[in-house]
């Protein structure tokens, strides 16, 4: 209770800078709330939320929940544990994905939900779908969260390897918003770049810093990084914070989707399980990010498609990826009206 009223006096606290002077993601954020609405938080107000709560430690209550073509629809709940795993469907000879939801959302979410089905259409894998109670909060406290809900994941995915043989090397971790940067701490308490992959799934903004990537998912988590980025600048990143990075309908707003709201932002999670089905969206190179947004780019990559699994070797810079009006979302083969 204590910390919930320290996070709430700093929320209602007056502003600083006017609204013109503010740069959403470089001097301070819009802090999204629970209701729909948004705070502004000015940079160093938010460092003072840091300072004001370092002495109080955020409890990473986090469940993994495994899901095979042998128990698709019910997760079996497991822990770090010899007992735990040997009464589960655990194949150490099946690659393992693990699934990390944002804010607001459960592991039993429809978002989470698509991806599992997603994967599980495709063979024989391990599904883990990890479970943190502190994304059912305000959103200030679920990102002070974040370091240690992705620590809890990064050591399981360390006991799996080390005690039951799961590969690091065909290990995938997939993380949308808030479960993006979980994803990326993940990668760091693991090692870097051991991972062999983590897709973050327009990583969360708000609170978040590009110039700060020890306190945020980065390249550097695993031996590859795929963000798709599909609500930039507002709730997901702008700047490209991964090895590759893709910009489905230039990155911030999505067909049918109004500006603001979550639609463009959970997006990213539908477009991710098409590419695991589907393996559809053909990706057109760009110089930079900026000529990403813009859609002036001209270089047609056939060997790189968003979100496939072949990307770890071929992906580098950033794509604009055209996408239709309704689903399926993705080309096969590029327009050529572009």
């Amino acid at each position: 209770m204590k910390v919930f009223l320290v996070l709430t006096a700093l929320l209602v606290a007056d502003t600083v800078l006017s609204t013109k002077e503010r740069i959403h993601g470089e001097n301070g954020w819009y802090v999204p709330k629970i209701d729909g609405t948004s705070k502004w938080m000015d940079l160093h107000k938010a460092k003072k939320l840091l300072i004001n709560v370092k002495r109080f430690v955020f409890d990473a209550d986090v469940s993994f929940y495994l899901y095979t073509n042998s128990n698709p629809t019910n997760g079996k709940k497991i822990s770090a544990s010899k007992a735990s795993i040997y009464a589960s469907h655990f194949n150490q000879d099946h690659p393992t994905r693990f699934v990390i939801h944002g804010w607001t959302k459960s592991y039993l979410d429809s978002l989470s939900r698509i991806i599992t089905n997603a994967w599980l259409s495709r063979g024989d894998y391990n599904l883990i779908v990890v479970d943190w109670a502190g994304a059912r909060t305000i959103y200030l406290a679920a990102v002070l969260a974040v370091p240690g809900v992705g620590a809890r994941v990064g050591k399981m995915i360390e006991y799996l390897h080390d005690s039951h043989g799961m590969s690091l090397k065909s290990l995938i971790v997939i993380g949308h918003s808030l479960g993006a940067h979980v994803a990326g701490y993940a990668g760091k308490t693991v090692g870097s770049g051991r991972i062999h992959t983590i897709i973050g799934l327009d990583p969360a903004l708000p609170l978040f810093s590009y110039y700060t990537p020890n306190r945020r998912l980065s390249a550097d988590d695993a031996f590859y990084v795929e963000t798709i980025q599909t609500n930039g600048g507002i709730f997901g990143f702008l700047k490209p914070i991964g090895k590759g990075a893709f910009y489905p309908n230039g990155g911030i707003r999505q067909p049918n989707c109004s500006l603001l709201g979550f639609c463009s932002h959970v997006r990213a999670v539908i477009y991710y399980a098409e590419a695991v089905t589907h393996n559809n969206f053909a990706a057109i190179k760009c110089s930079n990010f900026i000529a990403a947004i813009g859609r002036d780019c001209s270089s047609p990559y056939k060997e790189v498609r968003m979100g496939a699994v072949t990307n770890a070797n071929r992906a580098e810079g950033t794509y604009y990826v055209p996408v239709k009006q309704k689903a399926p979302f993705g080309y096969n083969k590029l327009p050529t009206d572009l």
